[in-house]
């Protein structure tokens, strides 16, 4: 179990550094989801079949999975200031050149550059949350960063719909630009020049041989192998759900309140879901659990016909990653040194959006031959295998330390 301590003994950086790490994640994916929900629709209006619209979305996928990892690793190397600059000034321009697209080629070009400053922001300021937080505090850290950034995944799309609903789908991009530029200046004035030293920092080493640790890290690969599966069901959900609601005749203003259903409820459960893995034996036990619940939750999407079903869905699944995602964060971080975070965040982002982009590719077709109900299902039994796999991989290292510790 985790040790207690009182959050005002950690001084006040620690709540300074906390604030800006929430204002930093809330606006940057704020002003990114305001597009996510409305980009399909957008699409569509323009003449862009299902296929197209998947393929616009994996591409995005593609490009952030890509590159979360070289990213992370330049942030461990350059700094986390720079990273997080460079993040939210390309996400700006990608939401203010989306204004004035007019096919899905361009979109797939735009989204490109959309996808390239995710990964420049999102493993950057994971990192920079472990670097400032001690290890008795790593769930609630977690908790509160996550929280700001799924409350801002709410508030995007929330807005995004309203604004499209007044406004038109062009000036959702446009507005998500603006927001996008603020939060840039905003970054630029506050955020620390220097990462926070590590009290528990080792020595600088190779780079070699820490991706070669990295990769014999059998429970970090089981982190990032459940991830994976995660984040294919998240991708379907994203990708899709706008799509499949609005076939059962649902508006575009009342997507967006799905969307933010999930997502206000995912971010207000990972503050006292996170102080729980500060508390509990194994952190590994609440993502099993989270993720059976999250496909349970994805099914529940797949059969929904009606609003209410829709927003019953949308409350487990935000409940069930609230309960998964933050313990997998603070488990990444206290599996790794802090000389190489950004490179062990930066595979946890790959594998966000490498799983959401085989969604999007995979699951188009899926959907364009067997409906979105079928898509929805498969998905569910894909994230239900990957929880399965990650509890089996735990539990066979935990057997082996065991072994060895009753051997010596």
């Amino acid at each position: 179990m985790h040790s207690e301590k009182n959050l005002d003994s950690l001084g006040p950086s620690y709540r300074t550094l906390i604030l800006i790490s929430c204002v930093a994640g809330m606006g940057c994916y704020t002003a990114a989801y305001m597009r996510i929900p409305i980009l399909p629709l957008y699409a569509r209006s323009l003449g862009a079949g299902t296929i197209e619209i998947g393929i616009i979305n994996s591409l995005f996928m593609l490009a952030a999975g890509a590159f979360s990892m070289p990213l992370g690793i330049m942030s461990d190397l350059l700094g986390r200031k720079r990273m997080v600059l460079a993040g939210l000034l390309i996400s700006a321009l990608s939401s203010f050149l989306l204004t004035f697209s007019r096919s899905a080629p361009q979109m797939m070009i735009i989204y490109v550059f959309a996808g390239i400053g995710l990964a420049s922001f999102g493993p950057t300021m994971m990192s920079f949350v472990a670097d400032f937080s001690p290890s008795t505090h790593l769930g609630r850290s977690y908790g509160w960063y996550t929280m700001a950034i799924y409350g801002g995944m709410g508030l995007g799309p929330t807005i995004g719909g309203f604004c499209a609903y007044l406004l038109g789908y062009q000036w959702v991009f446009m507005i998500s630009a603006i927001m996008g530029f603020i939060m840039f200046m905003i970054a630029l004035l506050s955020f620390p020049n220097q990462r926070p030293a590590h009290p528990d920092a080792p020595p600088k080493r190779a780079r070699q041989k820490i991706i070669r640790e990295l990769l014999e890290n059998r429970p970090l690969l089981a982190c990032w192998l459940v991830t994976l599966f995660s984040c294919f069901g998240l991708g379907v959900f994203i990708t899709f759900q706008p799509l499949h609601a609005s076939d059962q005749g649902i508006g575009v203003g009342k997507i967006g309140l799905i969307f933010g259903t999930q997502a206000l409820v995912n971010a207000l459960s990972r503050i006292p879901f996170g102080y729980l893995s500060d508390r509990v034996p194994d952190r590994s036990t609440l993502v099993v659990w989270g993720l059976l619940g999250y496909a349970v939750s994805t099914a529940g999407t797949g059969l929904s016909t009606s609003l209410e079903m829709f927003l019953i869905s949308a409350f487990g699944m935000g409940i069930s990653m609230g309960i998964a995602f933050t313990a997998v964060g603070a488990l990444i971080s206290e599996l790794v040194p802090a000389d190489s975070r950004g490179f062990a965040m930066g595979g946890y982002n790959t594998c966000i959006y490498t799983g959401m982009m085989l969604s999007s590719l995979i699951m188009g077709a899926v959907a364009g031959r067997f409906g979105f109900r079928a898509c929805f299902l498969i998905t569910a039994g894909l994230v239900a295998v990957g929880a399965l796999a990650f509890s089996f991989i735990f539990q066979s290292v935990s057997v082996e330390k065991k072994a060895l510790s009753n051997g010596s």
